[in-house]
């Protein structure tokens, strides 16, 4: 059996870390588990998660109520292998050997349930893609 290589680390980044990146790093560890490690940080982190979308995630069976959002470190970012920004502009720092995706997606801040149904079920989507190019054997 070959060496099975370091799982590899992905860090979503968006500013309030309260919506896009929460949802993303929820989607990326329930539908990988430890097959790839998963970070989320915000540029200028919100004091809760989103309301509207623990909610919206709740629908998808996925339980992020527990989560509270993370100040973006460059340690963070150091230690991941993908960096995907979701609308954190010039703020997100950058480091040559990194692969940095830019996902852009509508902000949730602000919005009812109704308006975070089709974001998360996008990032979703993304995720699923993500997944199959970096873990291939791990979707359900």
């Amino acid at each position: 059996m070959p060496d099975v290589a370091a799982a590899p680390s992905v860090l979503f980044v968006c500013v309030h870390n309260a919506g896009r990146s929460q949802m993303a790093a929820a989607f990326l560890t329930h539908l990988a588990g430890d097959r790839v490690e998963v970070r989320s940080a915000g540029s200028t982190p919100a004091d809760s998660v989103n309301p509207a979308v623990v909610e919206a995630m709740s629908e998808a069976g996925i339980d992020i109520s527990a989560k509270v959002p993370q100040v973006l470190t460059a340690e963070a970012v150091q230690a991941s292998d993908i960096v995907i920004t979701m609308g954190c502009g010039d703020t997100c720092p950058v480091f040559s050997g990194k692969r940095y995706l830019d996902w852009q997606l509508p902000d949730p801040a602000g919005q009812g349930v109704d308006a975070v149904r089709p974001i998360r079920d996008e990032i979703e989507k993304r995720i699923r893609g993500l997944i199959e190019e970096i873990a291939p054997d791990s979707q359900p």
